[in-house]
């Protein structure tokens, strides 16, 4: 339980939103959750068409001449768990508990991004001891596979001037600019072949235990992408074995560094043994390179029931596959030249699988720079054609441009010094949040973007630091009571 952790009214309603089911595009119940949260505390609350939610409360007494703010925050999760966890995300509650300094679920995703956020968003409504101007509360649908709640959010909905954004995962750090993104799909058929004649091993190899993460926030981390890894292998290690490929799979978000991929082949009984030397000395090599950020990798060899594989690919498809995937460019491609140690351009190679007679690669790239976000998608386009791939772009989205004279940022950067004694660092985050499409139908909303600190989101290994949570309500509540402050 979290009830007992401060600030009560957000690890309760964090506690609450724990557990109930809501992966993207299946939150019916965390919808009913918030509406009836609403109703039963007498707040104003309306649903758009896009499923996003608006929540309206009047100023505190004696605030009813500030200006309105809006705090914003998505109401889904991403669901990952490890292999082997016993876990229903469209019906089973996370089980979270308290490890020390943070808050962790038991293999799972804890959901604290953006579930903390939320929590502080509707404690707002409901904590008496905090004082505001009218408030606004913007829930979006959606926002882990595409952003589909902002895209669809109409122009002249909310009525504030000013928006906060709990959905950034550094405390200490306030936000003022973001990545744009877009999303890049390639696909071509694949043709099948019958089973060699001397092909009498049915194997597995298994590439996991990565720590994955945020292909955002944690993408310069050079951690490993489990599907990159094992094409490196097949590529570069096993061709001196006469094997076939009869499937191939890795990842399952396109917004979250795979942390697993797995390849089924039928070989010799004769060549099993090269296979597992070279699988142990292809270990070997990437603990020598990744021992030290990823010290759980692991690539294990299984048996698989011989009826379970009927057929394998043709040799020229087997090929083409392996080569496209080696040389396809995955993580950083270049670092900002205007703000030190921030990401320009990346892209992560996030989900890998046949379906159908048909190879599916999902890309998700981002930039603060569209036109270096346009050159990464170029040089997929040119990659799918070199083997008459079929490609889709989709979902694009500009960045969020930096305002370094808005006045809720610099009464952030003032309240912030004022409570901790220190100067809250001024960032440009590597990942889509949602402000920079509420810039299109809001293009004179002055925003920020804050929240606690949140460690490797998007994997079983998230988790939020209790102490963060606590600065960040109380920098969040400082700025609500000083909206007198802000400049209209």
């Amino acid at each position: 339980m979290l009830s007992h952790l401060n600030p009560k009214f957000v690890w309760q309603i964090f506690n609450d939103i724990c557990k109930i089911p809501h992966p993207s595009h299946y939150e019916q119940m965390i919808t009913k959750y918030i509406v009836d949260f609403a109703i039963s505390h007498h707040i104003e609350h309306k649903i758009d068409k896009a499923g996003n939610i608006l929540l309206t409360k009047s100023a505190t007494k004696g605030m009813e001449n500030c200006p309105s703010i809006a705090l914003q925050a998505h109401m889904d999760m991403v669901p990952q768990k490890n292999e082997g966890t016993n876990h229903d995300f469209f019906t089973d509650p996370i089980n979270a508990y308290v490890d020390g300094e943070w808050v962790k679920a038991k293999g799972t995703t804890l959901g604290a991004d953006n579930g903390v956020g939320l929590a502080s968003a509707l404690a707002v409504l409901i904590d008496p001891a905090v004082e505001h101007g009218p408030i606004e509360v913007l829930v979006t649908t959606s926002e882990e596979t595409g952003m589909h709640g902002a895209f669809g959010l109409q122009p002249n909905w909310l009525k504030s001037q000013f928006l906060i954004n709990t959905d950034s995962e550094d405390e200490g750090e306030i936000f003022t600019g973001c990545a744009g993104g877009v999303d890049f799909t390639t696909t071509f058929a694949v043709t099948y072949a019958v089973m060699p004649e001397k092909h009498d091993c049915y194997m597995r190899i298994s590439l996991k235990g990565l720590k994955g993460g945020h292909s955002g926030c944690d993408i310069h981390l050079v951690r490993g992408n489990a599907i990159k890894l094992m094409a490196r292998f097949l590529a570069e290690y096993a061709q001196d074995i006469s094997f076939r490929l009869a499937d191939i799979q890795g990842g399952s978000l396109r917004n979250a560094i795979p942390r697993e991929a797995f390849v089924e082949i039928t070989l010799s009984k004769e060549d099993l043994p090269k296979l597992k030397s070279i699988i142990e000395q292809y270990q070997q090599v990437l603990q020598n390179e990744f021992g030290q950020v990823e010290p759980s990798l692991s690539i294990t060899l299984s048996d698989v029931e011989s009826d379970k594989i009927k057929r394998v690919l043709t040799t020229e498809h087997q090929n083409k596959i392996i080569n496209w995937l080696n040389a396809a460019p995955n993580g950083v491609i270049r670092m900002s030249n205007q703000i030190h140690g921030v990401v320009e351009t990346s892209l992560n190679l996030g989900i890998l699988n046949i379906l159908d007679n048909q190879l599916n690669v999902h890309f998700l790239i981002r930039s603060q720079v569209d036109s270096s976000k346009d050159a990464v998608v170029s040089t997929l386009v040119s990659l799918s054609q070199l083997v008459n791939a079929n490609y889709e772009i989709s979902g694009g989205y500009s960045g969020w441009e930096p305002n370094l004279n808005s006045s809720l940022l610099q009464l952030a950067k003032d309240k912030y010094q004022e409570i901790f004694s220190q100067k809250a660092k001024i960032m440009v985050i590597h990942a889509g949040l949602e402000c920079g499409l509420f810039k299109k139908s809001y293009p004179d909303m002055d925003m920020i973007s804050i929240g606690p600190t949140i460690v490797s989101p998007h994997s079983p290994d998230e988790k939020v630091n209790i102490q963060s949570v606590y600065r960040y309500w109380e920098l969040l509540i400082a700025i609500l009571k000083s909206a007198s402050l802000l400049k209209k």
